[in-house]
């Protein structure tokens, strides 16, 4: 059997990243800030560490923990992230240094760490966003903390192809999870404050040319193409989007 960690993973697009990996028959490896109901009662291939993406440290205990467990790692997922938008002066040191550190510096720590035991036919994927290639009002953080990751992403794909590892991105579009409907509810979002299923159907109708919005399930299907089948894939960063942005 196949190993994969996944950061960020006890809701949303992590915790459907966990099942999806697992019906696919992985070990998976998984952290989180926090327990929750999702990781508790795991079937036996898949274990679960508290951790903050932050810390280089964290990322160390989780590659630990799969080589320790399995002997090997073939996937790791970088997808803990945070969205929240702020106008630029709002925005203080705290804030911002919250948006680099777990969107950019914990994609970094992921990488470093994965590469270290990674041997020729694994695969670093790290969930990114649209707005890691286009700015957008009241999000320069997130946007600064996202074309971070894909210059990451681009950049790493030639520092480790020559050892047979490939890195790419998922970069999604407005994905309906708990983190985001919760951003979407200030004012400063593009909401304005206002109805928010309102809002993704506005914008599903006007931007997206299949006129709807992606599911979780589609994210994680193609982290597992990326991860299984795209063997000559390496460097990209892939919208998945259903045509917000076509490119």
């Amino acid at each position: 059997m196949k190993t994969v960690v996944i950061t960020g993973a006890s809701q949303g697009i992590g915790a459907q990243l966990v099942k999806s990996f697992l019906e696919k028959e992985f070990n998976v490896v998984f952290c989180a800030r926090k327990e929750n109901e999702f990781t508790k009662n795991l079937p036996k291939n898949a274990k679960f560490l508290a951790g903050d993406v932050r810390k280089r440290e964290t990322h160390k205990k989780l590659v630990e923990t799969a080589m320790e467990w399995t002997g090997r790692l073939n996937v790791y997922v970088n997808n803990a992230g945070v969205s929240q938008w702020k106008p630029i002066q709002d925005i203080d040191e705290e804030f911002l240094s919250m948006m680099i550190e777990t969107n950019l510096y914990g994609t970094f720590w992921g990488a470093q760490q994965a590469a270290e035991v990674m041997k020729p036919g694994s695969s670093i994927i790290n969930i990114s966003s649209l707005a890691g290639k286009r700015g957008s009002a009241n999000n320069s953080a997130y946007c600064a903390a996202k074309f971070g990751v894909n210059g990451l992403t681009q950049s790493l794909a030639k520092e480790l192809g020559s050892k047979g590892i490939r890195v790419n991105a998922v970069c999604p579009v407005y994905i309906k999870t708990e983190n985001l409907i919760s951003a979407l509810s200030e004012g400063v979002s593009p909401t304005q404050g206002q109805d928010i299923e309102a809002y993704f159907s506005s914008f599903a109708k006007s931007q997206a040319a299949l006129g709807r919005l992606p599911l979780a399930e589609e994210i994680s299907r193609s982290c597992l193409f990326l991860a299984e089948e795209a063997s000559a894939i390496t460097g990209q960063c892939i919208n998945v989007d259903c045509g917000v942005m076509p490119q």
